[in-house]
């Protein structure tokens, strides 16, 4: 598959004796909605502001499209939409009149706003100030921003942060929509955990500027597949002294435990003997989500 961000052995410090990125090696396939995931602090924003070239790129680690940054400055800029941080907008102007200003500083056709309002469904609302606009209605626009140009890849730092639900919700339909109707390859950060999982194909994981994990979904359920998985029955407290020392388990209610294991052959087990024991149980499901692989990942 091609990879239209690759960075090899990226290592970056503000200070000497202060790494805030260690080794960082990334393949970001085409096509793919790729989640950069972390805490606060682990250094994803560092590392997409290298992405954009706002940080310089000294050690030519970072690769996009198959060329350094170096050699793809200025024209193949003009291929990545990019929003770090906050958004600026005029307030007294509409939205309209927002991205007319961008449109005509880039030589870019006003048919070029007409479009990306309509695709992230703020055309009704192009002449409303700014200063009206709610926050996810400010999201939207400066995503809309970000799309002028039809570019094939987007670099996102945390682009539902401070949203409600609903808002949340809007973007996640929005970057699915331009993923698979416009074939935009995003690249997106963030902490929010289970909202993410809802869009992804790919993912890292990054910790105190290591990176922990990388791969797709496929991948990660595949590793943690069989790592948590939650068994329903009967008086569930009278069974876990049935459970195997070796196995970690707990009691999560009356009626549910929570078992880690490393196998199908062990969940077969398991029932066997809980079975044999005349458990009655009525569901067995895993009990993991990125958000446990996550904590699972970067414990240590």
């Amino acid at each position: 598959m091609e990879n239209i961000i690759d960075i090899r052995n990226l290592n970056f410090e503000f200070s000497k004796h202060k790494p805030v990125l260690k080794n960082i090696d990334l393949s970001v396939p085409k096509g793919s909605i790729f989640g950069f995931l972390g805490a606060n602090g682990a250094g994803k924003s560092t590392t997409m502001k290298l992405l954009i070239g706002s940080i310089p790129d000294d050690s030519n680690t970072v690769k996009i499209f198959g060329q350094n940054l170096s050699g793809l400055y200025p024209e193949g800029f003009n291929k990545i939409g990019s929003l770090i941080d906050s958004a600026a907008f005029y307030d007294h102007l509409s939205g309209w009149d927002n991205l007319l200003v961008i449109s005509r500083l880039r030589n870019l056709p006003e048919s070029e706003c007409e479009r990306v309002l309509h695709l992230v469904d703020l055309w009704e609302s192009r002449n409303m100030k700014m200063k009206r606009y709610s926050l996810g209605m400010k999201q939207r626009l400066a995503i809309a921003m970000t799309l002028l140009g039809k570019p094939e890849l987007l670099i996102l730092d945390e682009p539902v942060n401070g949203l409600d639900p609903n808002g949340m919700m809007e973007i996640r339909e929005l970057l699915i929509k331009l993923n698979r109707e416009e074939g935009v390859t995003i690249f997106i950060s963030s902490h929010l955990l289970q909202e993410i999982e809802k869009m992804i194909t790919h993912l890292a994981i990054i910790s105190h500027g290591k990176i922990k994990f990388t791969g797709s979904i496929k991948d990660l359920n595949e590793l943690y597949r069989y790592n948590h998985i939650k068994i329903s029955m009967n008086n569930a407290a009278h069974f876990i002294q049935e459970i195997p020392e070796h196995y970690a388990s707990r009691l999560i209610d009356e009626n549910a435990l929570e078992i880690t294991v490393e196998s199908k052959e062990d969940i077969a087990g398991l029932v066997k003997q809980l079975v044999m024991n005349n458990a009655e149980i009525f569901e067995i499901k895993s009990s993991g989500g990125l958000e446990d692989w996550f904590m699972e990942i970067t414990k240590n």
